[in-house]
């Protein structure tokens, strides 16, 4: 109740709680700004000790905003930030020019066109863009799953892990709100604030269901249309940049291999629908055994299906007889992913620096892990 009331939004609660503490207002500003007095701060934040300010990666990390191309356009979100006193400095040309942004300047990101970049903590909560759904707060590392599917327009999509929905009104925007949007998660609670946050950016053409994806029959003819599955399954979150500290101990041994269980479970289920051309599997996870060592699994254990070049195995690939000689021919792959991004995946196996990954020191976002797999042969969409 105090830190709401001294700086937070106000009470939200009712009743002897609420007037109780309203009645001792005075006093506890007085408290506050007597403690800043002798402690020679202006502001809140300055009281903490430096170690706790903030964890290390959170005072780097811009602020990304992602402009919601289902209701405005990059240049139009531009021109309202000039007009709100910021500085347009155009598109990056390096992630040293993010680290260098201060003030009210701006950038638009250098591998992401419709994101742009300001100042580490710039807090946009309460601007008209971002509760009206014309701009997402949105981490870089965060859009990469979304942005590497790239369905096309019309295509009918499955997102696995859906809530809270940032990535999916993400692929609303890429699909130009045309096709389908299948979302899914077992939380009833997020997915009426997912509901909430789609309905104000804007987006059209989802089904949301409180279901386990797990337990979604791949031969419903209900998805013998999707082509495309955005997964980004439940993991340690090791790699998301703490905004408030805290301490929490790295997951054990034990809690990893469950992750990664359910994880290889999940990816292995996503790869059986039978139009599926194209997937993308990501985490917010810094441990290999969530990342590459899932793939690695999956891989091998579905090699007659989705096959990583460099992996072998006889089962993982498709005979085909050309006048006299038998060669084999990969039908499905790990794609060489986005190749200008500069974190590639740890060598776990051959093949693996097709992935992608993010860290606050190397690309100045929160920790993550995307790999895209393909398929190729008949049938198959052009890469």
């Amino acid at each position: 109740l105090v830190y709401d009331l001294l700086f937070g939004k106000g009470l939200k609660c009712g009743g002897r709680w609420k007037a109780l503490a309203r009645r001792h207002r005075a006093r506890l500003e007085a408290e506050l700004a007597r403690l800043k007095v002798q402690q020679k701060v202006s502001r809140n934040e300055d009281l903490l000790a430096p170690a706790q300010a903030a964890s290390p990666g959170a005072s780097q990390v811009p602020r990304y905003v992602r402009v919601n191309t289902l209701k405005t356009c990059v240049d139009d979100v531009i021109d309202f930030f000039k007009r709100q006193g910021y500085s347009y400095l155009g598109k990056a040309a390096s992630v040293e020019e993010l680290r260098a942004l201060s003030g009210k300047k701006f950038l638009l990101d250098l591998h992401l066109p419709e994101l742009l970049v300001f100042p580490p903590q710039t807090d946009f909560h309460d601007s008209l863009l971002y509760t009206s759904g014309h701009i997402i707060l949105q981490d870089k590392a965060s859009c990469l799953p979304a942005f590497l599917l790239g369905p096309a327009a019309g295509s009918h999509v499955i997102d696995a892990c859906a809530a809270p929905g940032n990535k999916t009104s993400h692929l609303a925007a890429i699909l130009k709100n045309k096709g389908q949007i299948f979302a899914f998660d077992v939380d009833t609670k997020r997915l009426a604030t997912m509901n909430t946050m789609l309905t104000r950016a804007g987006v059209t053409g989802f089904q949301l269901a409180q279901q386990d994806f797990l337990t979604v029959d791949p031969r419903d003819p209900k998805y013998s249309k999707v082509t495309h599955i955005l997964l980004d399954p439940s993991c340690s979150g090791s790699g998301m940049v703490n905004r408030v500290p805290r301490e929490e101990a790295a997951p054990s041994a034990e809690r990893l291999q469950a992750l990664a269980g359910f994880q290889r479970k999940v990816l292995s289920h996503a790869l059986s629908f039978p139009a599926l051309r194209r997937l993308v599997y990501s985490t917010c996870s810094l441990h290999r055994e969530e990342n590459e060592d899932v793939v690695r699994a999956v891989l091998q254990e579905r090699g007659s299906a989705f096959r990583c070049a460099g992996l072998g195995g006889g089962g993982m690939q498709r005979r085909v007889l050309r006048g006299s000689v038998l060669t084999l021919v990969p039908r499905h792959r790990l794609v060489n992913a986005f190749p200008s991004w500069p974190c590639r995946g740890l060598a776990a196996f051959p093949g693996a620096e097709s992935c992608l990954r993010a860290s606050p020191a190397d690309t100045l976002t929160h920790g993550f892990f995307v790999a895209v797999l393909e398929r190729h042969g008949e049938g198959a969409a052009a890469p």
